[in-house]
């Protein structure tokens, strides 16, 4: 289930707020400048190949494309299987910023996005079907949690693809992992 939860940043260990109502989910997000919508599900193998899964949000992705000038979609996969999961969590776990906005669309499994947002992180768990948009220089982590099992499509105005201006602020190791969020509601 989507779920956001909100912290302090002085005191992280408990969120004061903690929702899992899409509705106020995205008016929460966008009163801070983070797009959230919910998209319709397409009926998919939970092995279909990248081709696939972008043909079959085309509409979607263009209009993305349309709106905010990406020039490339792709698709990337994790599952709790891969050896180097460990590696791969540690990548995005550390708060960071881009020059672009940072876009995914989770087509099947969860991670949780936490937006440090001045003395706010907004932990937003996402699931199937949620579209998040980090603008360009917040300040954010990802952390997709010991079994990693997300496929997510993204989109880049940079040709480089991910590229990551780490902020060496250690606020990420503060706040309570994915294990610890995962599933909370009310």
């Amino acid at each position: 289930m989507t779920t956001l939860s909100i912290f302090d940043a002085r005191t992280p260990h408990v969120a004061g707020t903690v929702t899992d109502n899409p509705v106020e989910i995205g008016q929460l997000l966008a009163s801070k400048g983070i797009r959230f919508e919910r998209w319709p599900t397409q009926a998919l193998p939970g092995d279909a190949a990248p081709e696939r899964i972008l043909e079959a949000y085309r509409h979607e992705i263009a209009k993305l494309k349309t709106e905010n000038g990406f020039q490339t979609a792709d698709v990337v996969s994790l599952n709790p299987d891969n050896p180097q999961k460990d590696a791969f969590r540690q990548k995005f776990l550390d708060e960071h910023t881009h020059s672009e906005d940072e876009v995914r669309f989770f087509v099947r499994g969860q991670g949780i996005f936490y937006l440090h947002l001045g003395d706010q992180v907004f932990a937003v768990q996402c699931q199937k079907n949620d579209l998040i948009s980090v603008p360009a220089g917040t300040r954010h982590w990802f952390d997709m949690g010991p079994e990693p099992e997300f496929t997510c499509i993204r989109l880049f105005t940079n040709p480089e693809g991910w590229v990551a201006d780490f902020t060496g602020e250690d606020i990420a190791g503060r706040l309570p992992r994915f294990e610890a969020l995962e599933g909370t509601t009310l």
